[in-house]
Formats: C-alpha cells, sequence, structure tokens
C-alpha cells in the first residue's frame, strides 16, 4: 500500500504531535518510507507548505526529492473523474470552484492515478458549503484514513534510545 499525505498532515504534525524540534523520528521516517516510494506528497501540497515560510517550509525543502511527486500526464487523465464527481454533487457553487482550484483536488487525481491510500486529518461531512477530501474519496471508491491509522498499519515506532541519566536541577537523578 501508498499513501498520499495531505497539507494538514504536515502541517498539523509540526504544530502539535510531531514537532521538528521534539519528535525528529516522525520526520525521518516519512522520509524513510518517501525512499521507498511507501509516503509521499504532492507538489501542490509543497507548495501550500512553502507559503507558511517557517521551519517546515525549509525541512520540505530539503526533503522534496522523494518526498512531493510531480503532477504529470498521467495524473492529468483522472481531472475530469474528479471533477465530474464534484459537480454532480449538491455542493455550492463556490464550494466547488474552491475544491477545484486548490491541492485537495490535485490529491485526489494523483490517488485515482496511482491507487494511492490518501492520508488526511479531515473527516466526512454532510455539507454543501466545502468539498472534503473523506467525501470525494468515497464517492471515488478510493481509501482513505488518518495519519494515526496509516502510522498503526505500518507498525511505525518512534521510540526514544537510551540515554545517561541527567542531574536534575535540584541535584537528585532525572529518572528516563
Amino acid at each position: 500500500m501508498s499513501y498520499l499525505l495531505d497539507a494538514n498532515v504536515f502541517i498539523q504534525a509540526k504544530n502539535l504531535h510531531y514537532g521538528l524540534d521534539f519528535c525528529p523520528a516522525f520526520w525521518q521516517w516519512l522520509i524513510d518510507n518517501s525512499a521507498n516510494e511507501r509516503v509521499f506528497s504532492i507538489d501542490k501540497v509543497s507548495d501550500e507548505i512553502a507559503a507558511g515560510s517557517d521551519e517546515l517550509t525549509d525541512w520540505a525543502k530539503q526533503n522534496s526529492r522523494n518526498l512531493f511527486r510531480v503532477t504529470d500526464a498521467s495524473v492529468a487523465t483522472k481531472f475530469g473523474a474528479v471533477s465530474a464527481w464534484v459537480t454532480s454533487q449538491q455542493y455550492e457553487p463556490a464550494a466547488i470552484n474552491t475544491f477545484l482550484q486548490v491541492a485537495d483536488f490535485y490529491l485526489i487525481a494523483h490517488a485515482l492515478a496511482g491507487n494511492h491510500t490518501v492520508v488526511t486529518h479531515e473527516v466526512p461531512a454532510n455539507s454543501t458549503k466545502r468539498v472534503k477530501i473523506p467525501d470525494v474519496c468515497a464517492g471515488l471508491n478510493l481509501r482513505f484514513m488518518t495519519p494515526y491509522e496509516m502510522l498503526r498499519i505500518e507498525r511505525a515506532r518512534f521510540v526514544l534510545g537510551v540515554a545517561e541519566c541527567r542531574p536534575r536541577r535540584n541535584g537528585g537523578e532525572a529518572g528516563l
């Protein structure tokens, strides 16, 4: 199985659970698994990350070689299927127009072209005001999941190494 990551996977990881400063193992896991073509994202997600101008932007630039795939002709052949499904639903015109202009549209087309599982923090929603990735995936029979589900399926392990005990500030020994 190959996993295609939404921008929110990177952004929420950096901001919440797997900060680049305190959980480097998560980020290395992404790099390692992109090298073996199991985990990756797309150029349009890279563009969204680049707009942030922060440490995540720097990390993405340094690791873009295997991680962010280019939208090519094989992906472009799936644009019609994605747009046809979205426009056949009950979404408001503004929601459709927005979806067709953002990375989510390209992400779904990449998933269709390569039969990838989409990984996102988005959840299905019964809304006409916003097109959600899980709803489009379900409509197009694409598999989708949360990052946590992906990490469990792949049995990712972020284990601390053995470290020396450091003295506490009050003179006692710090436990591990």
